[in-house]
């Protein structure tokens, strides 16, 4: 892409080659057992925090590889949805920025509380991520919840690690 191209905004957008992880990432976090069987709460921060759940597993196993651009990439597009959530909301566009803002910073942290217990396969450190990270709904035992959320990502840490990494960006026909 020429540097007028960039400049202008003529040219195309490269997180469209990940768009289809992003969304196979929501849809994962959309996964009905997360809430039925790991008692997550089915709410805002529920959502919100199984997004970013499931976004750090992506992200460790995109980093994992040759795709360092590609996990920036997917993380502007936690940021473009999570903008375009929070106006829909009916947040104010001057505290769009400053919220959108406190997102990254709660997606860093995470990332940080995640990486290293997926990348060592550390089950009990990311259990405990979990158990911080993670709301479970009124009630549950939230050990077990925390158990079951991190057997989840651990198990599907592992099935993206089976993936050459242009399937894996397609998102097509896996998992």
């Amino acid at each position: 892409m020429s540097f007028l191209s960039r400049l202008l905004g003529t040219g195309p957008d490269p997180r469209e080659k990940v768009r289809p992880l992003w969304h196979r990432v929501v849809e994962l976090a959309r996964e009905p057992s997360f809430y039925s069987q790991c008692n997550v709460a089915d709410s805002v921060a529920g959502r919100f925090d199984l997004i970013t759940a499931v976004l750090c597993v992506m992200i460790v196993r995109v980093e994992a590889s040759e795709m360092r651009s590609e996990s920036a990439l997917l993380a502007e597009l936690f940021v473009e949805d999570m903008d375009g959530q929070l106006r829909e909301f009916g947040v104010n566009d001057v505290v769009v920025g400053k919220r959108v803002g406190k997102l990254m910073s709660v997606l860093g942290g995470r990332l940080g509380a995640y990486r290293s217990a997926l990348a060592e396969k550390d089950r009990d450190r990311l259990e405990s991520a979990v158990g911080r990270n993670v709301t479970f709904s009124e009630g549950a035992d939230e050990s077990a919840a925390a158990q079951c959320v991190a057997d989840k990502l651990l198990a599907l840490s592992e099935r993206l690690a089976g993936f050459d990494d242009e399937t894996l960006i397609k998102a097509s026909g896996i998992w």
